[in-house]
């Protein structure tokens, strides 16, 4: 390695601590390899004699700075003896503290906001760790590694009489605006909603630069908002045109040639049970009696494997997406409409080609013989949820007997699952009735009946019974790769600290083992029904639960009481239901077992933009709540407290679904204390209780559409 410069100019100093950051960016892919300057130059770019002179120099000031050791000579690595060097994703709360999630690492690291540098929400970032006066494990940020984004929403502030602006963020956990100069402000006017892009963000800059990508109009009205919400989320409301393209030269033709290679099963009844607002129709049920008294029930899904290809513009948009994204007012669909609402969709009278599992049962419900394959089916009657709910009801109306049937068979499946450990949250989700303009003009709950529960019992069958054929398939020792949808078992601490919480209630919890876990919640579900304290434990309940996720690791899935367990049903909406239906065929026609790290991957990718979507959908509902409440305020409602912290407490109305905060500031006859371990805030003087689960008297004071939140006021 050449001798180093004894000198280097202050005007380089900034350009050799970005070649450094690229350096540690690249060696940190690899943390334990050992490199030469040649191949660190090579991994960042880095190829001609003057730019290898200041990689050279930079390796020199990170040598310096013991960033990086030089293990042998002329090779280096990075220095992990550096005590408490780690590298992490940060997460913000609204305060401006964060914590950064380390791989491997059980509890996550304290970041107070002095020591968060120029790291943002998601980021990748290198950490140094310290006891806080010797006892808390705290963290500083020392570099950002890798942005999570480079692209945010916010309103444009333009400065008085000058020609720059910025842009303050919507999301409180983004804790910068960003700088717009002269000439980056793209036609913004002073309070405008605008998707910004942050440029760059120079060392000992208060505030990073940006550019305005696009106005997308004036905060508060209707198009702006939902609008924003797609832009913060990187939700592609339209199709790129030559996905569009690519989807419209499908050949919709059902032919006799492909018809010949797969079950006909359009000679038996078949029928779909959907919302009334339903577009795309991705399951089916099909059902007969067998001549030995068994009922042969198919649960039909739309073939998209047979129209989306892997390799094609259309599969790469339907991965990247993932899935399709609920809002109030519309829906982000994963595949175009040509295929979601026409081509794939279950419409009645019209031949389709499908996907399907279909069992033979006796009438305890138990299956005799089981089939998988590809079908083409015709559907004889659409039917809506409130249609078929009717037939259970009355036992009048047409196909009142058949859908009778399988109530009852769905409700003997239903039963055996929660005696083998399934739980039942069976928690409402609010909707709101809109006008020709998308005002929200009322609010009302779905809630699940018998009918839904009947689809709903038909789809987990198949898809727990694909995921066992795939993974106990003979043949296969090591197990055949595929892609599951799992539920971890509760965090021990949650639910520890949720049975001495419910004790004071005087309910008891067994948590002496899994299935003695399951029974309690039930039945602890079961016994608050009605009483004051239902939401309150329902709400600590689900908390304990773990995320389901989507993976390649087979751990069953806890919520169901399944070890086995896979999304099969709705390959028109969700991403991983399409790899499992190609998976299923694979291993069908005698394939062998894909890899399952490139699988693993994309599994990843499906949950992340899951999650995406349901923070996408949580904040349209919230938006749309805050208007409804618009035209309330002033008005006194009856609440329960939802959500207790340091600063304040939720209420929610249950009539509609709204939350609103609380401040404790605002309280005025005492100062208050929060309790975590109560789940409540309480009077240092007064001996004043507001506690998780507790009644309250609210008055809607302010409703800020911008920020999507609620203000309210107690009532004494």
């Amino acid at each position: 390695m050449p001798k180093k410069k004894k000198y280097i100019s202050q005007k380089n100093d900034h350009k050799l601590m970005e070649i450094g950051k690229l350096i540690m960016r690249f060696m940190n892919q690899n943390q334990t390899k050992l490199y030469n300057y040649k191949q660190i130059s090579d991994g960042i770019d880095y190829k001609n004699p003057r730019q290898r002179e200041m990689v050279i120099q930079a390796l020199h000031k990170l040598l310096a700075n013991q960033r990086i050791k030089e293990t042998e000579k002329g090779k280096f690595s990075i220095n992990l003896n550096i005590a408490g060097t780690l590298t992490g994703t940060i997460d913000f709360n609204q305060s401006g503290n964060a914590y950064v999630t380390v791989e491997n690492l059980k509890d996550d690291i304290f970041i107070h906001s002095k020591n968060v540098k120029d790291a943002l929400q998601g980021d990748k970032v290198l950490i140094v760790t310290y006891n806080f006066k010797g006892k808390k494990l705290e963290g500083s940020v020392l570099e950002v590694l890798e942005r999570k984004r480079s692209e945010f929403v916010g309103t444009f502030q333009l400065v008085q009489h000058k020609e720059f602006g910025f842009v303050v963020c919507d999301k409180k956990t983004i804790n910068t605006d960003i700088f717009i100069p002269k000439g980056k402000i793209n036609g913004a006017e002073n309070g405008n909603k605008v998707v910004v892009k942050m440029t760059e963000w120079k060392p000992g800059d208060k505030n990073p630069e940006g550019e305005i990508l696009q106005v997308l109009g004036n905060p508060g009205e209707h198009e702006t908002e939902i609008h924003s919400i797609l832009a913060e989320y990187g939700l592609p409301y339209e199709f790129p045109e030559e996905v569009e393209r690519d989807a419209d030269k499908i050949d919709r033709r059902i032919t006799d040639e492909e018809a010949a290679k797969r079950w006909d099963m359009r000679d038996v009844l078949t029928f779909t049970i959907d919302p009334k607002d339903a577009k795309d129709f991705d399951d089916a049920l099909s059902m007969r009696k067998l001549e030995n008294g068994n009922w042969e029930v198919g649960v039909h899904i739309a073939d998209v494997s047979h129209y989306v290809v892997p390799g094609t513009i259309l599969d790469d948009e339907a991965y990247e997406r993932a899935t399709s994204v609920y809002l109030v007012d519309r829906v982000v669909p994963m595949l175009p409409e040509v295929l979601s609402n026409d081509v794939c969709s279950l419409r009645p009278n019209e031949d389709k080609y499908t996907f399907s599992a279909v069992f033979e049962l006796n009438d305890k419900a138990e299956i005799q013989k089981q089939w998988f394959g590809r079908t083409v089916i015709h559907s004889d009657r659409r039917f809506t949820y409130e249609e078929a709910q009717e037939r259970i009801e009355t036992k009048e109306g047409d196909l009142q007997e058949e859908i009778n049937v399988l109530d009852r068979l769905a409700k003997i499946m239903r039963g055996e699952r929660i005696k083998n450990g399934a739980i039942t949250f069976d928690r409402s989700e609010v909707r709101f009735n809109l006008d020709e303009n998308n005002q929200p003009i009322g609010v009302y709950f779905k809630i699940s009946k018998d009918s839904n529960h009947l689809i709903e019992e038909f789809m987990l069958l198949a898809n727990k019974k694909v995921s066992e054929f795939v993974s106990l398939k003979k043949g296969s020792p090591n197990g055949n790769t595929f892609i599951y949808r799992i539920h971890d078992d509760p965090d021990p601490a949650k639910l520890e600290a949720l049975r001495d919480f419910v004790s004071t209630f005087g309910y008891k919890m067994d948590l002496a083992n899994t299935k003695k876990v399951a029974e309690s919640l039930n039945t602890l579900l079961k016994d608050v029904k009605g009483k004051g304290e239902e939401n309150m434990i329902e709400t600590l309940a689900m908390r304990s639960m773990s995320k389901a996720v989507y993976s390649t690791e087979p751990i069953g899935h806890y919520g169901l009481g399944f070890d086995y367990y896979s999304h099969f049903t709705s390959p028109i909406r969700r991403y991983p239901d399409l790899l499992a239906h190609r998976l299923l065929q694979h291993y069908l026609d005698g394939g062998k077992s894909p890899d399952r790290n490139e699988l693993e991957e994309k599994a990843k990718h499906c949950s992340a933009m899951e999650r995406l979507a349901a923070d996408a959908e949580r904040d349209s509902i919230k938006f749309m709540q805050v208007k409804f409440m618009e035209k309330h305020l002033g008005e006194t409602f009856t609440g329960v407290i939802s959500g207790v912290a340091e600063f304040g407490f939720w209420v929610e109305i249950p009539e509609n679904g709204a939350e609103g905060l609380i401040k404790l500031r605002d309280l005025m006859d005492d100062s208050y204390t929060y309790d975590k371990a109560t789940h409540a805030v309480y009077g240092n003087r007064t001996g004043n209780r507001y506690q998780l689960g507790d009644q309250v008297q609210i008055k809607v004071v302010k409703a800020n559409l911008i920020a999507k939140q609620l203000d309210f006021k107690i009532v004494e």
